[in-house]
């Protein structure tokens, strides 16, 4: 290859160096972010070109490569609900009685139903008041009524907030105020979710009670449904009942069968066994359980950093593998046990041996910022979990506070003291009162990100910048390209990692 009459090899026009060659090399060290920069390729398509879809685990898909960590500072209904509604995936944590866990999850799988299978039902003879505390149980608007206040039972009216604003008298019958069903526009049993949405629109109404031929009640679909699918195109959906997904963890021990019986009943559709070391007995235990009586049900083990540790879950049916271990900003583990790895070491590594067997990676802890996102995604992962990104949204449990002028939200681990000893945590009664405690984790404060709804957009477009100046329009071509050797690598030394970020400043801000 000549420029300006000087020949120049291929060789020489390669800079930096493969991952192959970077932590594969005898006596390499541990890498992790900020050890690691990912080269420049060419640009040749638009930022808004590139697709983040990925898959979570073997059968699931994500329209976005992250995940809400199931920490009980991070992770409940509404944190699970707006991932979904953003394209991503929420797990539900565990530190909970199955019966509160099971809750949330039904609130998930219940906020857009598409076609409502199940919808509160009640009788023309049932009062006013018995509907005042359904609509606040359930936090609905009106219900349809049928001749015996039973689900399937035929069709007699439908009686909405606005029938009943004006009325003083909330002793008297729900007959004497609902819409009577010939006044009613109503679907047909059989008619696609598309055919309803758009009967909505033209028609202007707030429900639309679909019927068989005998006129029974056979499902809902109401316009609030239809709002939160225009506003949220990206959303992650069972594709057969239109519901958001929802994941949900369950520790390890064999007493978790009970609480894995009652989440899938719940309808979840995807379960993470949480435990800090993944190889071991219990889990192998556990994913033999869950796959034998729930195949349909995806399931994530983990923690794991290791190829000899992840063969182990492979070997069992793991549809997915969470890859992290002390690597999380209040993890301890790393200190306290002596026991871990280097979270991008440990992301490339098992990548690279469950891409073999087409089980993506999630990459769980160490993610600070999107170039963390970036090159955990390059590196093999198919998705990242995040915590203490999102325990200071608005989405994510518990109240807000100011310290030194500062709004901020508590954040803990799952293996902190505090979370161990607040009932009912799960595997209290594993712990022997007869010898020490131990704590892999700490209880500390993270500062106001505001809504979830603006942040996660945000995070979106900042890897798409990332995948453009790479050079690679997708997730799959990344990792085609970083085990080709085409995507290339540096190692950072301290001096570069400063240069990296901000620095020599007096002051600045990021607005």
């Amino acid at each position: 290859m000549e420029f300006d009459g000087v020949t120049v090899t291929e060789e020489e026009l390669i800079d930096g160096y493969s991952a192959i060659e970077i932590f594969t090399s005898p006596g390499f060290r541990g890498f992790t972010f900020d050890d690691i920069i990912a080269l420049p390729g060419q640009i040749n398509f638009s930022v808004d070109e590139v697709n983040l879809s990925t898959k979570l685990s073997r059968n699931i898909n994500l329209s976005f490569p992250l995940a809400s960590s199931p920490m009980d500072t991070v992770t409940e209904s509404k944190m699970a609900i707006a991932m979904a509604l953003e394209g991503c995936v929420g797990f539900i944590h565990c530190n909970c009685s199955v019966e509160r866990q099971v809750e949330m999850v039904q609130k998930v799988k219940s906020y857009e139903n598409g076609f409502i299978t199940v919808p509160a039902v009640m009788g023309p003879n049932d009062l006013v008041t018995a509907l005042d505390l359904l609509k606040k149980e359930k936090n609905i608007s009106g219900v349809p009524i049928t001749e015996d206040g039973c689900m399937g039972g035929r069709l007699v009216g439908l009686i909405t907030k606005r029938d009943l604003d004006l009325v003083e008298d909330r002793t008297a019958p729900l007959c004497k105020y609902m819409t009577p069903v010939d006044k009613l526009i109503v679907g047909k049993k059989g008619i696609s979710l598309e055919s309803a949405q758009s009967l909505l629109r033209e028609t202007k109404m707030g429900y639309l009670p679909i019927v068989d031929d005998l006129g029974n009640l056979v499902s809902l679909t109401t316009r609030t449904d239809l709002l939160k699918s225009r506003d949220f195109p990206n959303s992650t959906k069972d594709a057969s009942s239109n519901r958001l997904l929802c994941g949900a963890a369950v520790p390890s021990d064999a007493s978790s069968t009970a609480r894995i019986d009652q989440l899938v009943k719940a309808g979840v559709d995807v379960i993470c066994i949480d435990e800090r070391n993944g190889c071991s007995s219990d889990q192998v235990t556990q994913i033999k359980y869950i796959k034998n009586n729930y195949p349909n049900i995806d399931v994530i083990a983990g923690n794991v950093v290791t190829c000899s540790q992840a063969k182990v879950l492979l070997d069992v049916g793991a549809d997915g593998l969470r890859v992290g271990m002390g690597s999380g900003s209040i993890s301890t583990t790393q200190q306290v046990f002596a026991v871990g790895r280097a979270q991008i070491s440990a992301v490339y590594h098992v990548s690279k041996l469950a891409a073999k067997s087409g089980v993506p990676v999630i990459a769980d802890g160490g993610i600070t910022n999107t170039g963390c996102v970036t090159k955990a995604l390059a590196l093999g992962a198919s998705c990242v979990m995040m915590g203490g990104l999102l325990a200071a949204t608005e989405e994510a449990p518990g109240e807000y506070f100011y310290q030194d002028g500062v709004r901020l939200k508590q954040y803990k681990a799952n293996t902190s003291f505090t979370a161990q000893f607040q009932a009912p945590y799960p595997l209290i009664s594993t712990l022997r009162k007869d010898l020490p405690y131990t704590s892999g984790g700490v209880r500390g404060l993270v500062v106001d990100r505001g809504s979830l709804h603006r942040f996660v957009p945000y995070m979106v477009q900042s890897v798409r910048h990332g995948y453009q100046d790479l050079g690679e329009k997708s997730l799959k071509c990344a990792h085609e390209g970083v085990y080709s050797g085409r995507v290339r690598f540096e190692i950072r030394s301290s001096s570069a990692q400063k240069e990296g970020g901000i620095h020599n400043l007096h002051r600045y801000t990021r607005k």
